[in-house]
C-alpha cells in the first residue's frame, strides 16, 4: 500500500513539476507577445489590466508549484499547493476575462467582487511569503493592518476611513494597487529583460564577458579581483538581481580570486560590490532605470545619462581598492597559461557584442518602447547562437524551452514581489499615509537637508534588506523620495539616492544578502565578507550625499560644471581609496592615510557644495 502511495505522490510530483515548466514558459511568451503588440495587430481590446492579471495568476500558481512549504509532510503540502495553484490560477483568469465588468461592479458596490479580491490578495502573500520571507511579507501586512485600522490612529498618521470591502477591490482590480505600474513595467519590460539575460546566459554570453575580462585584465596584478569587476558590470546591469549575479559571475570569479592570493573575505567582498554595482550601471540598471523613468514622467535616455558618472566612480573607486590591495599583498596576475587570449576570445564571440549595440540602437536612435527594444536585442541574440557553432546546439528545441522554463522563478519573483509593492502604494493612495509620512520625514529633520538626507539613507538600507532591485526602487520612490524633492533636491537626485542605498543594503549588515551569498562561494565568513564588502564599496555611501546636493554630478546644468565636479570627485575618490587601502607606490603610515582621507573628502565635500 505504501509502496502505491509513494507511486502516486512521485507522479503527482511530476505532473506539478511539468505544470511549473508550463506556466513559466506561459509567463515569458505571454509578456513577448504583449511587447510585440500583438493584440493590437488583431484589433483586440485588451485592456491592460487584462494582461496584468493573467501574467499575476501564471506568477502565483508557478511559486506554489515550485516553493513548496518547508517542516510540512509532502503528503499534505503537495495538495495544498496544487489547490492554492488552482485558485490563483483561476483568479487570474476571472479578472482577466471580466475586468471590465467587475472594476465597474467594484466601483458601485465593492462587495460585488470581494470573493475574488480576497483571492488575488491572499494567493499573493502566501506566494510573496515564499519568494521573499517574513520581511518584505512583514512590511506588506503592516501596511494593509493601516489600511484597515488606521483611521483609529490619532494625529498626522490618522488614515482615512475605508472599509474593508472596498479597500480589498481597490487594492485587488484598480490601478493604484497591484495592476498598477510597478507590475505593468515588471509584467513586460522586466521579464522581456530577465529573459534576454536568461538567453545570454545559456547561449555562452556570461562566458565570453568573464573571458573577455581575464583576456583585458588577467595579466595585471590583482588580474583575478578585475576580472570579476568588468564581468560583473558587464552582465550585472541586465541581470536584475545582485545575487543571481554573484551566483553566475561569481562560481568562476571568486575561485581566480583565492587561486591568486586573494583572502576569502576580500574576494567574496569584492564579487558582492561589483554584482551590487550592475544595478546602477546604465544602460539597463537591473530595470529599474525603465521604472524610474516612468515614476519621474521623463525619457529613458535622461535616467542614462544622470547614472553615467556615479556609476562609473563607484567602479572607478573598486577597481582603484582591489588593486592597491593586490599591491599591497603581493598578488600578481594570472600566469600566462591561464590567460585567454584576446583574439581568440574576440574572434570566438564578438557577435555577443551585436545584441547589445542592438539595444542601444534601438532605445536611443530609433526611440523604441524598452520592451520593444529587448525583443529585438533577443531577436538578433538568438541570429547570433545560429552563427556560432559552440551555441547552435543550445537552441535546439528542447534545450531552450528548459532553459527558458528555469527562468521562471526568477520571472514569477519579480511579477509576484512588484505585484505586492501595490499593495503598499495602494494603501497609501486610499489612506494619505503618503502625504502624512512626508510631511514626518521633513518634520523630524526640522527643514534640515543633510538630516533628512541621513534618515532617508538609513530608511532606504532598512527598508531594502533582502528585496531584489525593482522592489527596493518601487518601495523607496513612493516611501522616501517624495521627502527629499519636498526639501529641494532635484527629483532625479532624490530617486537615485534611495536607489543607491536601498541596493547597499545588498552589502551592508545584518542582511547583506549579497555579500552573504559570495561568502558561501568563497567559504569565508559571512559577516566578515560583509565588513570587506563595506569597505570597497564605500562610495556608494558617499557619492548619493555629493550628487543630492550638487546635480552637476548627473550632468545636469552647464558642461563646465559637470567637468569641474566630475574632475574634483574622481580626484576625491581616489585619495579616499588611496587612504582606506594604506597603499600608493609604498605601504603608507597612519599620518599619510588620515592626510589622503582628508584631502579627497574635502575634494567630494567641495565638490557638493560647489
Amino acid at each position: 500500500m505504501s509502496d502505491i502511495l509513494s507511486k502516486q505522490q512521485q507522479a503527482a510530483g511530476r505532473g506539478a513539476d511539468m505544470a511549473a515548466s508550463v506556466l513559466g514558459i506561459g509567463m515569458v511568451g505571454l509578456a513577448v507577445l504583449w511587447a510585440a503588440g500583438l493584440h493590437r495587430m488583431l484589433r483586440l481590446a485588451i485592456y491592460t489590466e487584462q494582461f496584468l492579471a493573467a501574467m499575476l495568476g501564471l506568477a502565483i500558481a508557478y511559486v506554489f508549484l515550485t516553493k513548496p512549504l518547508r517542516h510540512v509532510p509532502r503528503a499534505i503540502a503537495r495538495p495544498l499547493d496544487i489547490t492554492l495553484a488552482g485558485i490563483a490560477l483561476a483568479g487570474g483568469a476571472w479578472v482577466a476575462l471580466r475586468y471590465p465588468e467587475l472594476s465597474l461592479a467594484a466601483a458601485i458596490d465593492p462587495a460585488a467582487a470581494l470573493w475574488v479580491s480576497l483571492a488575488v490578495l491572499l494567493t499573493l502573500l502566501l506566494a510573496l511569503y515564499r519568494v521573499a520571507g517574513w520581511p518584505l511579507t512583514g512590511v506588506v501586512l503592516v501596511f494593509g493592518a493601516y489600511g484597515l485600522w488606521g483611521a483609529a490612529l490619532p494625529g498626522q498618521f490618522q488614515a482615512l476611513p475605508i472599509s474593508p470591502a472596498r479597500l480589498s477591490a481597490q487594492l485587488a482590480l484598480d490601478t493604484g494597487g497591484i495592476l498598477g505600474t510597478p507590475l505593468a513595467i515588471a509584467a513586460t519590460v522586466v521579464v522581456v529583460f530577465v529573459a534576454f539575460g536568461r538567453l545570454l546566459d545559456h547561449l555562452g554570453g556570461a562566458a565570453f564577458f568573464t573571458d573577455l575580462a581575464a583576456a583585458l585584465m588577467g595579466r595585471y596584478r590583482g588580474g583575478a579581483a578585475k576580472i570579476s569587476i568588468v564581468a560583473s558590470a558587464l552582465f550585472g546591469s541586465i541581470s536584475g538581481s545582485a545575487v543571481s549575479n554573484v551566483a553566475t559571475t561569481g562560481v568562476i570569479t571568486i575561485p581566480l580570486m583565492r587561486k591568486s592570493g586573494f583572502k576569502a573575505e576580500n574576494a567574496a567582498g569584492i564579487e558582492a560590490v561589483a554584482s551590487t554595482g550592475g544595478q546602477l550601471t546604465p544602460p539597463v540598471m537591473g530595470a529599474a532605470a525603465f521604472l524610474m523613468a516612468e515614476f519621474l514622467n521623463i525619457s529613458y535616455a535622461e535616467i542614462v545619462i544622470a547614472a553615467l558618472i556615479p556609476a562609473a566612480l563607484y567602479y572607478l573607486a573598486l577597481f582603484v581598492l582591489a588593486d592597491l590591495t593586490a599591491a599591497k599583498e603581493g598578488i600578481s596576475g594570472m600566469p600566462a597559461e591561464d590567460r585567454p587570449r584576446i583574439g581568440a576570445v574576440l574572434r570566438a564571440g564578438w557577435v555577443f557584442a551585436l545584441p547589445f549595440a542592438a539595444l542601444i540602437w534601438a532605445l536611443f536612435v530609433l526611440n523604441y518602447q524598452p520592451a520593444t527594444a529587448g525583443l529585438v536585442a533577443s531577436a538578433i541574440l538568438l541570429v547570433v547562437g545560429l552563427v556560432l557553432p559552440a551555441a547552435r546546439s543550445a537552441l535546439r528545441p528542447d534545450k531552450l524551452i528548459g532553459a527558458i522554463a528555469k527562468g521562471g522563478a526568477g520571472f514569477a519573483q519579480i511579477v509576484v514581489i512588484t505585484a505586492a509593492a501595490g499593495i503598499v502604494i495602494g494603501v497609501l493612495n486610499e489612506t494619505g499615509l503618503s502625504f502624512g509620512l512626508t510631511s514626518y520625514l521633513v518634520g523630524f529633520a526640522k527643514d534640515e537637508i543633510l538630516t533628512l538626507l541621513f534618515l532617508a539613507a538609513a530608511v532606504s538600507i532598512v527598508l531594502g534588506m533582502g528585496m531584489p532591485t525593482i522592489a527596493v526602487y518601487v518601495l523607496l520612490a513612493t516611501l522616501v523620495a517624495p521627502a527629499l524633492t519636498r526639501l529641494g533636491i532635484e527629483p532625479i537626485a532624490a530617486h537615485l539616492f534611495v536607489l543607491y542605498f536601498g541596493m547597499m543594503s545588498m552589502i551592508t549588515p545584518p542582511v547583506a544578502i549579497a555579500a552573504f551569498a559570495a561568502a558561501a562561494l568563497a567559504d569565508a565568513g559571512p559577516m566578515r565578507t560583509a565588513v570587506a564588502a563595506v569597505r570597497f564599496g564605500w562610495p556608494a555611501f558617499v557619492l548619493p550625499f555629493a550628487f543630492a546636493y550638487n546635480p552637476a554630478l548627473l550632468l545636469s546644468g552647464t558642461p563646465s560644471e559637470a567637468l569641474i565636479a566630475v574632475i574634483l570627485t574622481a580626484s576625491g575618490v581616489i585619495l579616499v581609496t588611496v587612504a582606506f587601502a594604506g597603499y600608493f607606490s609604498k605601504p603608507l603610515g597612519h599620518l599619510s592615510r588620515i592626510a589622503a582621507g582628508i584631502a579627497g573628502g574635502a575634494m567630494i565635500l567641495g565638490t557638493a557644495i560647489f
